[in-house]
């Protein structure tokens, strides 16, 4: 859903790896969630409270956004609407304000905004397309309400949005990006202060990262050399993190600074990918890396470099993270919530606290 970064000023630290130590890890499971192959629990994000969004598939193969308290206390949503097949959670701010879509009969998506009592508010981005696979998909709301994305137009092509707290809906475009199928503009977390990260897809389909400030101008980057760089997460200092593919085809994650300097990371044992996925207020990312069976891990990199790996108990042969998603957040107490599938394919939420 987005690719990432440029300058290079910055050092190529070695991170140590270590195994996890004092890190506590709980299985989430919705009570209405199903056990069937393809069905469970989907844990996307966390705010501040500790406070945990996403989705989850019951046993008759419908989806249904929840919200999970830090006393563990699951809430259940859907968007209005009686034709809906799956909504879920995928951006809530430190108020429990939720953003996120839903997807209706005719496979379309559109956005929505909850607010903490439970009030749903429908969205479509102007130019939205209405055929399957299309509409509007909201992936971040900050503190201040403000909510990012993209939509797929009628042509496939993609477009980034912000959406103020009145409702306005502002699309824009990185500079370079291609107006073909599957190209577009994706954007991916809104900060505190108003500022986009995301990616684009240029007329090549090679993904580049950019980054948006609140007064709308568009920097694109990309990591020295890389052939492809995906943003997915910035926090309020604006450092971002994502990951790059260099010219091997191995994937590395990143942390960007406002000033463009990069650092590059990796996973232990000479992983095949390594990605960062979100970003908290102190720099601490989290993230998975892939090992050459083909398992995921999750890890989490301390601001001096040193990367600690976690797995969930019960994970099974795809492990920790599902890849091709970017769905794991990290809040200020360094939780992390994401989810992982057992060995009979079934989804679990998990919550780490360090």
């Amino acid at each position: 859903m987005t690719r990432t970064g440029k300058l290079f000023a910055g050092l190529l630290f070695a991170t140590a790896a270590i195994a996890s130590p004092a890190q506590t890890i709980t299985s989430l499971n919705d009570p209405s969630a199903g056990t069937a192959s393809g069905q469970g629990t989907v844990a996307v994000t966390i705010n501040t409270a500790g406070t945990i969004t996403g989705a989850y598939v019951d046993k008759d193969n419908v989806g249904h956004g929840f919200v999970r308290t830090s006393t563990a206390k699951y809430t259940s949503f859907d968007a209005p609407g009686n034709k809906v097949k799956l909504t879920a959670g995928s951006g809530i701010n430190t108020g429990g304000v939720i953003t996120g879509f839903d997807i209706d009969s005719a496979s379309v998506l559109h956005g929505f905004v909850r607010t903490k009592a439970g009030a749903i508010t429908a969205f479509d981005a102007p130019g939205a397309g209405t055929n399957a696979g299309q509409g509007t998909e909201p992936y971040s709301i900050n503190t201040a309400g403000t909510i990012t994305g993209f939509y797929t137009d009628s042509n496939g092509v993609r477009h980034g949005f912000v959406r103020s707290t009145t409702g306005t809906i502002t699309s824009f475009e990185a500079p370079g990006a291609g107006n073909g199928n599957h190209q577009g503009t994706s954007a991916t977390v809104v900060n505190t202060s108003g500022v986009i990260t995301g990616a684009y897809f240029d007329a090549h389909s090679h993904y580049h990262g950019f980054v948006r400030a609140a007064n709308g101008k568009i920097t694109d980057f990309d990591y020295p050399k890389a052939v492809g760089t995906s943003a997915t997460a910035i926090n309020a200092a604006g450092t971002i993190t994502g990951f790059y593919k260099d010219t091997n085809k191995v994937t590395h994650g990143f942390a960007r600074t406002t000033q463009g300097a990069f650092t590059s990371f990796d996973g232990p044992n000479n992983p095949h990918q390594t990605a960062g996925w979100a970003i908290n207020t102190s720099g601490v990312i989290t993230g998975l890396y892939q090992d050459a069976g083909g398992g995921n891990h999750g890890f989490v990199r301390a601001t001096n470099g040193t990367i600690t790996t976690f797995d969930a108990p019960g994970s099974g042969r795809l492990g920790t993270l599902v890849p091709g998603g970017f769905e794991m957040g990290i809040n200020t107490a360094g939780d992390v919530a994401g989810y992982y599938l057992d060995a009979g394919s079934v989804f679990h939420g998990y919550l780490l606290t360090p």
